[in-house]
């Protein structure tokens, strides 16, 4: 598994010394092609992958990467100033509006599953397995300064304070927990320690037995040894599967609910133009399922990314979640009912 930086606001540069492919400029120096990607933490890690495998076969393309968090990233996007947005959750109505105003059209390329971790101290004993109700009660807005302690939460938790570690409300993550988990975008308590940075959570979480976090599965896969991963039972589920923890089979086959999501990646559909960027979208989804297991997420099924294929190759604008709206939904049904076979 490639290492995942703890990044911030760090920019990653990958470039070549080869001038193998580069074209020449009026007065014969040598050109490159930048292609900058900002946005989601949590899908950071396998653009990162696919960059460092890519310059390995293009000398030509210089590729910058940051993360500001989905929301961050999708303002960046729907200024011009990033051609590739990485999105740990669908285009909101807002920003797809936008990119309206700034002439900006967008190809929407899903590119691997992603399981929401709920983690805690691994000297936490009480906490193996926790319900969707119990999670909005220690999440939901409501909660705010009123729920502070376990037992509060479940009889027979210990009178002991609860620490929360999140996300920021400018990341994917943070939105989509909201409402899978509190039943409304952006409801959230707001005392809470809150970072883009996915390893200061995990730090967080490690390091006080009391406390509860969550981020993306790859970050505790990556350190699992200093966290405890509990099993979430969604009561919701008129199946009654019970307490499910996230694995590959759980989040694809989404028994793992209501946790289980899509991570995408958003391309300027004139930034395709050129043919740099092209072969490296191109590139991107033709090594997503490889290289998405790689970091710790769970691949597309197979045949979906050749459906993801088709809409690159054919340049198909727009959104397969028309409201924004992921939760309740499968991106089988999604990409099968709006993509021309």
């Amino acid at each position: 598994m490639k290492k995942i930086l703890a990044i911030g606001a760090l920019a990653l540069i990958l470039n070549s010394c080869s001038n193998s492919g580069n074209t020449e400029n009026k007065e014969g120096a040598q050109t490159q092609t930048t292609l900058k990607i900002d946005g989601s933490s949590t899908v950071y890690p396998i653009s990162e992958a696919v960059a460092e495998d890519y310059k390995a076969v293009n000398a030509n393309l210089q590729i910058t990467i940051a993360e500001s968090g989905t929301g961050g990233g999708m303002k960046k996007f729907s200024a011009g100033d990033i051609e590739i947005c990485n999105a740990s959750r669908p285009i909101k109505k807002e920003e797809a509006d936008a990119c309206a105003v700034k002439g900006i059209k967008f190809i929407e390329l899903p590119i691997a599953y992603d399981g929401l971790a709920v983690v805690v101290n691994p000297k936490n004993t009480w906490a193996n397995h926790l319900t969707t109700a119990e999670l909005k009660t220690i999440w939901e807005s409501a909660a705010q300064g009123k729920i502070t302690s376990w037992d509060q939460v479940r009889k027979g938790f210990p009178k002991k304070s609860i620490s929360l570690f999140g996300p920021g409300t400018d990341s994917g993550t943070f939105d989509y927990f909201a409402e899978a988990i509190n039943n409304k975008k952006g409801d959230s308590r707001g005392d809470y320690t809150a970072s883009e940075d996915d390893n200061t959570l995990v730090q967080g979480v490690a390091a006080d037995v009391g406390a509860l976090g969550y981020f993306g599965l790859a970050y505790f896969e990556e350190n699992k040894d200093k966290l405890k991963l509990v099993a979430i039972d969604d009561e919701n589920d008129a199946n009654g599967k019970g307490a499910i923890l996230p694995t590959l089979e759980t989040v694809q086959n989404g028994t793992y609910a209501p946790l289980s999501r899509v991570l995408l990646i958003y391309i300027n559909a004139t930034a395709l133009d050129n043919k740099e960027i092209n072969d490296f979208a191109t590139y991107y989804v033709n090594n997503a399922s490889k290289l998405s297991a790689e970091v710790g997420y769970v691949s597309l099924q197979n045949d979906l990314y050749t459906i993801v294929l088709d809409r690159l190759s054919k340049k198909t604008e727009g959104s397969i979640y028309t409201d924004g709206q992921e939760v309740g939904t499968t991106l089988e049904v999604k990409l099968k009912g709006t993509t021309v076979q």
